[in-house]
């Protein structure tokens, strides 16, 4: 069993890759916290794996994709002492070994290069990743597998967040499609706007990027708040959530001699 640990700015996700089954079978979060607990993370592993029927012996890797350089310590620590299993931090380095390439490997964001990791493999042309997350991004990977560009705004939450931190009368709502772009109260306005807005920003850049390539490409979506935008349904051609646990996994396979020398730096 493979175990793809993505830490995130808002969650820090665990995926479980049966390696038999050729199949991520289970999925575990917990919250960001820049203090992150090992002892409080233990625990909660140690329960979601009784929960689970999962033994720590079954998992035979384990890879970090982080955004967040203040838990690395902590994740390398639980998979030292927890798990007794050797981890591989991904980095700048670790795409040298890849299909794909970028021209600034310690920029951007190894989330992102998982994504476009794991999306090459599968359609090997250009291909446009969009993932839903703390940040709304757009990657794009040309034919040869070099990166094109990636452009980013911020993403579904982040903005409601924004709208009600920095309002006096405006509430907190559910991320939750409303049937009609005409707003009939304050929560539904608030749904309204920001869920039907940013249908339009994502079809508008699918769309500007596509005429700056100059052809059609494959179109990807991957995130946590993926499936939220159903009215998006026809933009994508494939919604993977474990994107970007794919490309972990992928790239940390591609490393997989160098792991005893890497563990921990």
């Amino acid at each position: 069993m493979f175990l793809a640990i993505d830490a995130g700015n808002s969650n820090i996700v665990f995926g479980f890759y049966d390696e038999i089954q050729e199949k991520w079978t289970h999925e575990f979060r917990v919250n960001t916290h820049r203090e992150l607990s090992v002892l409080k993370l233990e625990k909660e592993v140690h329960l979601f794996f009784l929960e689970n029927g999962i033994k720590s012996d079954q998992i035979s890797h384990v890879g970090i994709s982080s955004v967040v350089p203040e838990v690395n310590a902590a994740l390398q620590q639980f998979c030292r002492e927890y798990l007794e299993k050797a981890c591989y931090l991904i980095r700048g380095e670790s795409y040298r070994r890849l299909k794909v390439s970028t021209s600034k490997p310690n920029e951007i964001g190894t989330d992102l290069m998982c994504n476009v990791t794991a999306a090459f493999e599968r359609f090997q042309t250009t291909c446009i990743i969009v993932d839903f997350g703390t940040a709304l991004t757009f990657t794009v990977v040309g034919e040869h597998g070099a990166i094109l560009g990636v452009n980013i705004v911020p993403g579904l939450k982040t903005a409601m967040k924004a709208l009600f931190t920095n309002t006096s009368k405006l509430p907190e709502v559910p991320l939750k499609m409303p049937k009609s772009a005409l707003g009939k109260n304050t929560t539904h306005s608030i749904q309204a706007g920001i869920l039907y807005g940013y249908t339009g920003l994502v079809k508008g850049m699918i769309d500007t990027l596509q005429k700056e390539i100059g052809h059609q490409c494959r179109v990807i979506a991957t995130g946590g708040l993926s499936s939220i935008l159903t009215t998006l349904k026809d933009s994508f051609e494939v919604v993977d959530r474990n994107l970007t646990l794919e490309g972990i996994r992928l790239i940390t396979l591609a490393n997989s001699p160098t792991i005893p020398e890497d563990l921990d730096k």
